[in-house]
């Protein structure tokens, strides 16, 4: 079995690293690349930067912010906001990337993600479904850091995003996002039961036993997390404990 990956979530707005509940009331938490360092150095597996406002002004402005991290650490970088083409892509991954995450413009170009897909290799391509629930056992897709509505049900378009050529898939709760009373489990199990590629957990981490939740109880491959370790609720070594005291393979430090 794949180690599963603890991976640190900044969510950018300008040069600030912010933090909000359901994806709105974003308040200054401070800067990212510090913080990215400051995750690496706990034993992160991962950082993903979410650019929040990329999609409102066209374009993604954390090339800077992710040359700047690439150079002091050693672990994947995914960057997701304002891409909507192979070029913006291919600019990100050439700063210092490893993986895109693409949203709003696949939602409304889905062949998007078969050309990132043939032109940079699908381990590159990260889904990101922001899914808010309509009903129990659906959900609707959104954009624009939750803003607006797609149409498109949750787990079809996750499905049809894995066969277009997507490698990964990062889905958030907008209804736990920020809460701290654990993961949409419901939602994510739904989703890994429908496709074959991984699931990146995200919205909703509290406690150590929400990540084990997450991994236990949805099948999440991955787990990504923001607030309780922006806000020093839970450390990041805390966390790999607990996940190995419940058998979990996560990588040792």
């Amino acid at each position: 079995m794949a180690k599963i990956r603890i991976i640190a979530r900044l969510d950018v707005k300008g040069t600030n690293l912010i933090k909000g509940v359901h994806l709105e009331g974003l308040r200054v938490v401070g800067n990212p690349n510090q913080h990215a360092i400051q995750y690496y150095q706990e034993g992160a597996d991962e950082i993903l930067y979410m650019d929040v406002v990329a999609s409102l002004y066209g374009r993604n402005n954390l090339t800077e912010v992710v040359r700047k991290t690439a150079k002091d650490l050693f672990i994947p970088i995914t960057v997701g906001g304002g891409i909507r083409t192979v070029e913006d892509a291919t600019e990100i991954l050439r700063s210092g990337a490893d993986k895109v995450a693409v949203n709003t413009a696949a939602t409304k170009r889905p062949e998007l993600l078969s050309e990132l897909s043939r032109r940079l290799g699908s381990q590159c391509i990260v889904l990101s479904i922001e899914a808010k629930k309509i009903r129990d056992g659906k959900w609707e897709a959104y954009t624009d850091n939750g803003r607006e509505r797609t149409g498109l049900d949750v787990i079809e378009w996750a499905v049809r995003g894995s066969e277009l050529g997507a490698g990964e898939i990062l889905l958030t709760s907008i209804d736990k996002e920020g809460t701290n009373k654990n993961f949409d489990l419901q939602l994510i199990k739904a989703v890994t039961e429908n496709v074959d590629i991984p699931v990146i957990a995200s919205g909703g981490m509290g406690s150590t036993d929400h990540f084990v939740d997450a991994v236990n109880e949805s099948d999440a491959t991955a787990v990504a997390m923001a607030d309780v370790i922006h806000f020093n609720k839970i450390s990041l070594n805390e966390i790999r404990n607990a996940a190995l005291d419940a058998g979990i393979n996560v990588r040792k430090l």
